[in-house]
């Protein structure tokens, strides 16, 4: 509950030495009590009893949950014996319970505290309640069993409220957090604990009424088999609850299992990085915490959500998905149906938090204009607002094939320009916050350092210069393609504007002859390939072919498999970089580049060449081939997957 006092705030240090200091009054008093009034020795059988049950404290191992009886005998010691002999007792049971902490927890501070606050609030109630009780006796006249039952009530509210409440203040103050959540959220249960232990001190109050003048053997003979009896009840007890735990385990796995499978078959369709999935998931749930999203099911539905609220476009087609331009509004139309689909495909799986709905509605706006069906405000299930807001800053800062990322500042602005209209202010203002925390920590930890003037250095933008010059390249390169096209100007565009941004010594542009079932080389450039040219490449063989039928990009193979085997051996290509031409839903085309060197294309060879793969599908290089002779290009995908 505490750290060492180094770590302390001095507010919240400052509370424990009073906690601490006061304690200590409390037990130096009632050990003075003790030692100038007769000892009870049941008292001793009491406190022998409290210490062995703490010791023995049953736990679930799969839950930070654990169970002890040892406030019972500690509060039969004060309501029996007196508020002394309650706080000595409380005392024990706080120790004894403290090296139950993790060596790294064991503090001096923390087993202090815990000795201490048990104690005071055991030795305020035991006064509290025998000034109430006064000189009578506990069970005199008609009335006694609803005298005795208040006198408990009272015993066990004040000690309830005393002891949890010393500990929930402590908390509070070393967190810097309010206090009543504080105890609302950590020790509203233990009522049930603390009145368990009132309740239990009955029948030992009902022994004592019978026979007062009980021996010590007697009263071992009666109390021994109680410990034993409780022992063996929260056993069983714990027993049943870890079998249902672990059971409860068993199918949250599934359901993780489910989620896992899923979201791989998004990231398998969308031009999307699992990365992107796994940060929205993560400031997801940051953000809802921050928001006071304090609910397991509701955090468990955000998680699972942010990672399967695309899972609608499996049945979106590929062409519309991945479009590097704006959608037309018929696109747009088909788009849309990706979350209510997302919605039905995951509403079968029956998952046992609200993950449905924050999938259907995480396109809905704010002010009622969104998709699919056009809520408003307080409406739209709180996990959607939070990952409508997530996902939109992460999807900006992110590369994509046909743009590079937007700087943080860019993109935050386009999320408060949208305040109030798509997103929830209030998600809003609390993301933003977050984040300027964030990166006023990264600034502060990743400082840059410093000149002798005091100027700081930085490193130049290396990435980012590259990120804009291949955009540049881009639009030079779709610049050339604009108007009348032709197998000779997409290749001579290819070398001008694209070629050279790669560590490519070759390159060839393969068209697929449908009629043949075949890739043909019908340009290159570079003296490694040139032997391709004219060459023919079953689809699914070989390199270039595999990816023509797959209709899937390959990085960093090895550029000798396009070769002849007898070629292979003397050719000195090592990798190669080959993306499909996709055009309407059909590959039409291949550009492979080839280095002489492994490993030589990055991630963002790879982005540029489906950037431009993007452009000459769009240009009309199947009619221009189809015109010219030199293939006959499919008019739809007949593709066969590999």
């Amino acid at each position: 509950m505490m750290q060492d006092s180094i770590s302390l705030r001095r507010p919240a240090a400052l509370y424990v030495l009073g906690a601490i200091a006061l304690g200590t009054a409390v037990l130096a008093h009632s050990a003075w009590h003790l030692a100038t009034s007769p000892v009870d020795l049941r008292w001793i059988l009491l406190a022998v009893l409290t210490v062995a049950t703490g010791w023995v404290m049953l736990t679930i191992p799969s839950m930070q949950i654990s169970f002890s009886i040892s406030d019972t005998f500690s509060i039969a010691a004060a309501v029996l014996f007196g508020p002394a002999a309650g706080a000595i007792t409380a005392a024990l049971d706080g120790l004894v319970l403290s090296f139950h902490f993790v060596r790294s927890r064991r503090t001096l501070y923390r087993v202090l505290f815990n000795a201490a606050a048990p104690a005071t609030a055991i030795w305020v109630a035991a006064q509290i309640c025998f000034a109430l009780a006064g000189d009578r006796p506990l069970f005199e006249g008609s009335w006694a069993v609803v005298r005795l039952a208040t006198l408990l009530a009272v015993f066990g509210s004040v000690n309830y409220l005393l002891g949890t409440g010393l500990v929930a203040t402590a908390v509070s103050l070393e967190r810097g957090l309010p206090l009543l959540p504080v105890w609302r959220s950590h020790f509203v249960g233990l009522w049930v604990t603390h009145f368990g232990g009132v309740l239990a001190v009955i029948p030992l109050l009902m022994l004592q009424q019978i026979q007062t003048a009980m021996s010590l053997l007697e009263m071992l003979i009666l109390v021994a088999p109680l410990p034993i009896i409780f022992y063996t009840t929260f056993r069983h007890a714990v027993g049943r609850a870890q079998d249902q735990v672990s059971h409860l385990g068993q199918v949250n796995r599934v359901y993780v299992a489910v989620i896992e499978a899923l979201a791989h078959a998004i990231d398998a369709k969308d031009q999307v990085t699992h990365d992107h999935i796994r940060r929205v998931q993560t400031e997801s749930v940051r953000l809802a915490r921050a928001l006071g999203v304090t609910s397991d099911d509701q955090l468990q539905a955000i998680m699972a959500a942010a990672l399967l609220h695309d899972v609608g476009k499996l049945a979106v087609p590929e062409h519309i998905l991945n479009k590097p331009g704006r959608l037309t509004p018929s696109e747009f139309e088909v788009m849309k149906r990706h979350a209510p689909a997302g919605a039905d495909i995951l509403s079968v799986v029956g998952f046992p938090y609200p993950v449905v709905p924050i999938v259907r509605h995480h396109h809905e706006s704010w002010d009622g204009t969104g998709y699919p069906d056009r809520i408003a405000g307080e409406a739209i299930p709180i996990g959607a607002r939070i990952l409508a807001v997530v996902d939109c800053y992460d999807a900006l800062t992110s590369h994509r094939p046909y743009r590079p990322r937007m700087s943080d500042q860019e993109a935050l602005r386009i999320v408060l320009d949208r305040r109030g209209t798509m997103y929830d202010p209030r998600v809003v203002d609390a993301f933003v916050e977050l984040h300027r925390t964030g990166a006023a920590d990264t600034a502060t930890s990743d400082a840059p350092a410093a000149t002798p003037s005091g100027e700081p250095v930085f490193a130049a933008p290396v990435a980012v210069d590259r990120e804009l010059a291949d955009l540049r390249a881009i639009a030079e390169f779709g610049r050339t393609l604009a108007g009348a096209v032709s197998i000779d100007r997409v290749a001579a565009a290819v070398r001008a504007h694209v070629r050279p941004r790669f560590p490519a010594s070759d390159f060839v542009l393969f068209c697929h002859a449908a009629d043949r079932g075949v890739l043909v080389a019908v340009r290159t450039d570079g003296k490694d390939a040139r032997a391709l040219l004219g060459s023919e490449i079953p689809l699914g063989e070989r390199l270039s072919g595999w990816v023509a039928a797959a209709g899937q990009p390959v990085v960093n193979s090895d550029a000798r498999l396009d070769l002849d085997e007898a070629d292979r051996d003397a050719s000195p290509l090592r990798s190669a970089l080959a993306v499909p031409v996709d055009a309407g839903g059909a590959v039409i085309a291949v550009l492979t580049f080839y280095a002489r060197h492994a490993n030589a294309f990055s991630e963002s060879h790879h982005r540029l060449a489906q950037a431009a793969a993007h452009v000459v599908g769009a240009c009309g290089l199947a009619d221009a081939a189809a015109a010219e002779g030199q293939v006959r290009v499919p008019k739809r995908h007949t593709a066969v997957q590999s």
